[in-house]
């Protein structure tokens, strides 16, 4: 992306992700920032999407951080940083393939704990 505000820095003198969805660190621009609040698997509607489905409440989650990234003039490139909680561990696997869709490529810091 050409005015792309993060630059994804994965240098040599550390291990490579082991997932394409994050990066070691990134760097941005100064600018507009936005902080977006930790975001569960509820619908426009307040409706619970997935109930005892972790790809289903990932997706949901995923598509309301786009939403309200988008209504703000930003995109899914724009974010830097990402934390997911997880009521177990195995989550990192599970939902690897939904978050490679939403951060393809460049993906932001990245944390995932129980």
């Amino acid at each position: 992306m050409a005015n792309a505000r993060k630059t994804a820095i994965n240098p040599a003198c550390v291990a490579q992700p082991l997932k394409p969805y994050y990066s070691n660190c990134v760097r941005s621009e100064a600018g507009p920032l936005l902080w977006i609040s930790g975001q569960v698997a509820l619908d426009a509607e307040g409706r619970l999407v997935g109930k005892g489905d972790l790809r289903a409440q990932a997706v949901q989650v995923l598509h309301n951080i786009r939403a309200i990234l988008e209504d703000s003039g930003a995109t899914m490139d724009d974010v830097v940083k990402v934390t997911v909680y997880v009521t177990d561990m195995r989550a990192f696997e599970d939902i690897a393939d939904i978050r490679e869709q939403f951060f393809p490529r460049n993906g932001p810091a990245s944390v995932i704990c129980e």
